[in-house]
């Protein structure tokens, strides 16, 4: 008998030994979006999706390689399928908006293998109108007491071509890159988000919530618009993932959208993600800071000891004064600490966390920040060796809590493949900055901080998957290309990059992008955007805590557009994206939690446009003020024109029309502020 009648005959047999099991159906709450999981005739596991009756995803496979098991990803029967729904609204304590609405149905499908084991899990997919969740559940004693996943093998098969906006994934510069627009069929291997635009409108986009305790996920293009899922190595152990069971993996979430500002303004990450677990966190409030940090990125000051060093008792205390003076809630410094002369790129071991530079007196700071009124913003940058900061974690929070520390922003500068962990045993090994050691990192970063009420800002961090809602201290972290590359990046990011951070990394949660540039200026090489572009970020780039990351005086020489940056908040009631393309331009309205007053921000790539924001969102019977910040008649992105603002006040009420043309590279900012 040839190989294929043998195949052939196998095929038959578990056919007609199995029950059949007919398919199961879950739909979102709105009918528009239905999830369909089968087996197909190998008694492969799949689902598929349709958005209005038609194929969004075709047949796309679930299973997993296994380390010291055979794959499970065939020889599957559907056993039994439940069903249930929610519709709740839960409050956040700072985000985007106060309110968030979980409204999906949910359907869990158990699977059991034809074999000796008869081995068994389940998937779990929860349907919103937005999009879709869906996990694994590894709780039945047929997988053992520990399962060690090899990779993953969940497809994401698209029924069609269309765009994407992508940047590769397992690379040395992690999320450090300028997004590839290509068409979906020209994706490599990409970290998520995930972003796809198809025929007719309908936006996708590719991430996971819950990551806690297993490898990140990247997505890899197989053949066609035919996608997989790949986690993140370890450099510790073939198993890509080990767990005890029982126990549920993270949630795979595709975001499905009529138009791209759908995308933006989904919370299904979040609403996959448990309650918060660390209680009352009012200690915690959103605020904007300064700090010793630009100065750097110009070569003016220097985070290692000498002539040009930045962290010294003098230079910080005029910073305190210039925060206490214009309403900053907080002081940054960065280089204070012992370790950074040399190639500290190289030499993490070196870095002290309790221990300070002569000329940093930081228990002098921390007195006269308080009579101040302006925290210190802690540092503590690892240079990858997490082995070094985890030796001293403890001891490095309770300095910063006893000075006062309220925020600490964390840095992990090294290539992707090289953080560097000591397991318990003593061994060593070099990680990947989505490995499942760092996720444990990470996690116990933020919950050793809470324990003395402190937040923490990672910088080259891991991405985020929704976990503040749970861990409500995880406030904001970097994961792409920020300010910093506007210094000295070659190239810089171009007017295009904000528009489409929109609608790639913002999807996973708050960037401290760090914004606020009004000189226009970096090392040698200027911004590419306007000034007017400049304060839109403040709207456009969600954060709980902002930066305002230019020098003091360059804000003393641009007076009236520092205006804007002192009034915005950091904390919002509702946020609304009202027009966008991905990559092209985007205009967000977002309206204070703390009072009635409304924000707006613009921002467009190199094509210049004529923007009419009808404001229909605000408040019926009530007057508002516009403080309008917008570009003038000659700017333009590149060459002196950029500073070309216009600033204008006008009564305005619900309804009327904003026109705000926007140069290119350019964008506006308004506050609407509330009357009676």
């Amino acid at each position: 008998m040839t190989k294929l009648l043998r195949r052939i005959a196998i095929l038959l047999a578990i056919a007609f030994a199995l029950p059949a099991q007919a398919a199961e159906t879950v739909a979102s709450p709105d009918g528009r979006i239905v999830v369909t999981v089968d087996t197909n005739g190998e008694n492969r596991p799949f689902y598929r999706v349709e958005v209005d009756g038609k194929p969004l995803m075709t047949e796309s496979r679930l299973g997993f390689l296994m380390a010291d098991q055979d794959k499970l990803e065939r020889r599957l029967t559907i056993v039994s399928a439940t069903r249930a729904s929610n519709d709740s609204t839960w409050e956040q304590p700072w985000g985007e908006r106060r309110f968030v609405r979980d409204h999906h149905n949910e359907m869990t499908v158990r699977f059991v293998e034809d074999s000796a084991s008869k081995r068994a899990f389940g998937v779990v997919f929860r349907v919103f109108d937005d999009g879709i969740g869906f996990r694994y559940l590894f709780d039945d004693a047929s997988m053992g007491t520990t399962v060690r996943i090899a990779d993953e093998l969940t497809e994401f098969n698209f029924a069609a071509d269309g765009k994407a906006w992508w940047i590769p994934a397992g690379e040395w510069n992690r999320y450090e890159y300028l997004y590839e627009n290509t068409a979906v069929s020209g994706v490599g291997t990409a970290l998520t988000p995930l972003t796809f635009r198809f025929e007719g409108g309908t936006h996708v986009a590719l991430h996971e919530a819950a990551l806690v305790d297993f490898a990140g996920m990247f997505v890899k293009r197989v053949r066609g618009t035919h996608f997989r899922a790949t986690l993140a190595p370890s450099g510790s152990s073939a198993a890509r993932a080990v767990r005890d069971t029982p126990f549920a993996t993270p949630w795979r979430t595709i975001r499905i959208s009529k138009d791209a500002a759908g995308l933006a303004m989904s919370d299904i990450d979040l609403n996959l993600n448990e309650p918060n677990k660390l209680g009352d966190t009012s200690w915690f409030k959103p605020h904007k800071y300064v700090g010793v940090w630009w100065g750097m990125h110009l070569g003016k000051e220097s985070w290692e000891s000498g002539p040009k060093h930045g962290a010294t008792t003098a230079n910080v205390k005029k910073y305190i004064d210039f925060a206490a003076k214009h309403g900053f809630e907080g002081v940054l410094v960065e280089g204070w600490n012992l370790g950074w002369d040399g190639e500290w790129f190289f030499n993490g071991e070196l870095f002290s966390f309790t221990e300070a530079y002569p000329d940093y007196d930081f228990e002098e700071l921390a007195r006269y920040a308080k009579k101040k009124g302006v925290p210190i913003v802690g540092h503590h940058e690892t240079s990858g060796d997490v082995a070094n900061y985890e030796a001293q974690l403890e001891a490095a929070l309770d300095l910063m809590a006893a000075r006062g520390v309220k925020t600490i922003k964390t840095g992990y500068v090294t290539d992707a493949h090289n953080l560097r962990f000591r397991h318990a045993d003593g061994s060593e090994s070099r990680e990947h900055q989505e490995s499942q050691i760092t996720t444990r990192h990470h996690l116990r970063v933020v919950t050793e901080a809470a324990k003395r009420k402190i937040a923490i800002n990672p910088h080259e961090p891991i991405k985020d998957t929704g976990l503040r809602r749970t861990y409500p201290n995880w406030v904001s972290r970097e994961g792409a290309r920020g300010m910093e590359f506007n210094a000295w990046g070659v190239p810089p990011n171009g007017p295009s990059h904000v528009p489409t951070l929109v609608f790639t990394r913002m999807l996973s949660g708050p960037m401290d992008y760090t914004p606020g540039v009004l000189s226009l200026e970096g090392s040698g090489q200027p911004l590419q955007m306007t000034q007017a572009r400049a304060l839109a970020e403040y709207v456009l780039i969600y954060s709980p805590i902002q930066m305002a990351a230019d020098l003091p005086e360059h804000y003393e020489q641009h007076k009236a557009a520092f205006q804007f940056i002192k009034d915005v908040p950091a904390d919002w009631a509702q946020s609304l994206v009202l027009d966008a393309a991905v990559g092209e331009f985007v205009v967000i309205a977002r309206q204070d939690r703390n009072s009635a007053d409304w924000y707006l921000g613009g921002g467009t790539d190199e094509t210049g446009r004529a923007t009419s924001v009808k404001l229909d969102f605000l408040d019926r019977g009530k007057t508002y003020t516009a403080q309008i910040y917008r570009d003038g008649p000659n700017a333009h992105y590149q060459g002196p024109t950029r500073f070309d603002i216009a600033i204008e006040q006008r009564k305005v009420k619900k309804g009327d029309v904003l026109d705000l043309p926007m140069a290119p590279g350019g964008g506006f900012a308004v506050r609407l502020v509330a009357g009676k």
